[in-house]
């Protein structure tokens, strides 16, 4: 499984960003997918996960703010980062669950600064 996302960059605070995350390859049986994020001295942590199905998870820091969404058909993950915020500036991985396998992408850059 491969793993190509897009969509980081800088934004001010209070605005948005979309990031997208394809999966191609072995891509049957990839059941949730989701971004994750690491800011300089902290640990990776999950922001949003969305199953096959439709079920999310949400991070507290980003319920309500960034809404995750999933086209089956095109197997890609989206993230709307709304009301970004400074403490939002991390580097975000797209992550895919395959049985016991995690597949990661190459990580954006997402940084909120005026």
């Amino acid at each position: 499984v491969q793993l190509q996302a897009s969509g980081g960059g800088l934004v001010q605070p209070g605005g948005s960003l979309r990031l997208s995350c394809a999966a191609s390859g072995s891509i049957f049986g990839i059941n949730a997918m989701g971004w994750y994020r690491q800011a300089p001295g902290k640990s990776r942590e999950l922001v949003a996960r969305i199953t096959r199905s439709g079920s999310t998870n949400y991070a507290d820091s980003v319920k309500g703010r960034f809404p995750i969404s999933r086209d089956n058909a095109k197997n890609t993950v989206y993230l709307q980062m709304n009301s970004l915020r400074p403490e939002d500036t991390a580097v975000y991985y797209c992550n895919a669950e395959q049985g016991v396998m995690d597949y990661w992408g190459k990580g954006t850059q997402v940084t909120v600064s005026s």
